[in-house]
């Protein structure tokens, strides 16, 4: 038997230390190479990280929320024969889920966490087979699964992954070499159905905060501590809007996107942004220089089941109505499957948040540093209201802003806000050069 130590790898970007998210194996358990041991945490991304041998868990170091420096030691494994030959520097994992962008938005309500509430486990699919084309983009598998398939003369790119993210397994690997299909799970027994009646409750739960939720709750706390917020909440007529909306969606082709009102609000923030420039801005904090931006990089806050990201739709100010809503949706979606990159979650300018049909009347939105603003869209409902001094129902939807108001002005926040109120009250504007 020899004892093989694995270290904290190097994540790369200059990262020095990981947080220990979860572990995937105990002590005693026997693990195969390629099996994901343990999930980490960077400020940048979460990684999974395979088992580089095969052998059993002699000994771990930490516990989930446990900070360990890179080139630490992580895992101690005892394996049969000599794996000194396998104590090949090991780079940084493939499997990288990105962390949320600096300073998330405050929660959106009803969006995201609620849908699909029952798990089923689904089969695995098998292994591309010849004719099904090459996936895009980056494979992601081990070390010891790259040089499996190198080995054997195996383009990695027609091996469909099963792992998180698509990642290429063990398993899959084999099933490739063999001709094979990887087996589906099995299906967990459903839990018994508590029965009628009333009974005390007792206890508590602990929660230690740890990967995104500890940066989230960090990057909040320092947003709330050195911005001091300004909020101005608005209510705005959407009827003619909402009708256009209805409209649209009813002439669109089959298969489009349906418009919410969250395109008609970024295009209408790319209008209004031009005469507000300072709301379409950064801080630097380290140069003390206000950074103003001429285009519009729209910051979709989208709940997540890993907590709360915000995805970017880059160059609104260019695109479509229907493109807008393609993009919110591609981006969001992507957010909320893990699969969006470093680049879709960072480097928006101004943030939107709709709280949807739980929206409530009002709201004040945390703004999402380093930006100037944020805009939370609150529930749109018909209500009683006098127009040419009359009493008429008219469909009504709170805007609730928060404004850095170190360096946007109240009077300039009001005003930014009133002229996105003109135009979406009057929606055919939005869409008349001016």
């Amino acid at each position: 038997m020899t004892r093989y130590v694995f270290k904290m790898p190097d994540l790369g970007e200059g990262t020095v230390e990981a947080e220990i998210v979860a572990w995937h194996v105990k002590v005693g358990d026997h693990i195969d190479e390629d099996q994901v041991m343990a999930e980490v945490m960077t400020e940048k991304a979460a990684v999974e990280v395979p088992a580089p041998v095969t052998g059993r868990v002699v000994s771990l170091s930490g516990g989930p929320g446990d900070m360990v420096p890179v080139g630490a030691e992580l895992i101690v494994f005892e394996t049969e024969g000599d794996a000194s030959a396998l104590a090949e520097p090991v780079p940084a994992p493939a499997s990288a889920t990105p962390a949320p962008s600096p300073t998330p938005s405050p929660t959106p309500v009803g969006e995201g966490r609620g849908e699909g509430s029952e798990l089923k486990p689904s089969p695995q699919p098998s292994p591309a087979r010849a004719g099904e084309g090459a996936r895009t983009g980056r494979v992601m598998a081990s070390p010891a699964s790259r040089r499996r398939a190198r080995e054997a003369g195996v383009d990695l790119a027609q091996v469909h992954g099963s792992g998180p993210h698509g990642r290429i397994t063990r398993q899959d690997l084999d099933a490739a070499l063999t001709g094979g299909v990887v087996p589906a799970a099995a299906g967990a027994p459903a839990a018994p159905r508590p029965t009628a009646g009333l009974a005390k409750r007792v206890g508590s739960d602990e929660i230690k905060v740890i990967g995104v939720r500890r940066v989230i709750a960090n990057r909040m706390t320092d947003a709330k501590r050195n911005i001091p917020h300004f909020a101005y909440v608005e209510e705005v007529d959407v009827t003619e809007l909402e009708s256009l909306r209805q409209h649209l969606n009813a002439k669109a082709p089959t298969g489009a996107t349906p418009l919410t009102y969250l395109p008609f609000l970024i295009a209408a923030l790319a209008r209004v942004l031009e005469q507000y420039p300072q709301c379409n801005a950064w801080f630097d904090a380290e140069r003390n220089v206000v950074v103003r931006h001429r285009p519009l990089h729209a910051g979709v806050a989208t709940q997540t089941p890993d907590g709360l990201k915000v995805p970017v739709v880059r160059h609104a100010e260019a695109l479509t109505l229907r493109e807008l809503a393609d993009e919110i949706k591609r981006v969001s979606d992507a957010a909320r499957s893990g699969k969006a990159s470093r680049e879709e979650l960072s480097g928006s300018t101004i943030t939107v948040t709709s709280l949807g049909k739980l929206g409530g009347i009002v709201s004040t939105p945390i703004i999402n540093a380093p930006e100037m603003a944020i805009i939370g869209v609150n529930k749109a409902i018909e209500r009683p209201v006098v127009a040419n001094g009359a009493i008429t129902v008219r469909r009504i939807m709170n805007l609730s802003s928060s404004f850095d108001h170190r360096f946007v002005d109240g009077y300039d926040a009001a005003a930014m806000v009133q002229a996105l109120k003109d135009l979406l009250e009057h929606p055919a504007t939005i869409f008349i050069p001016g």
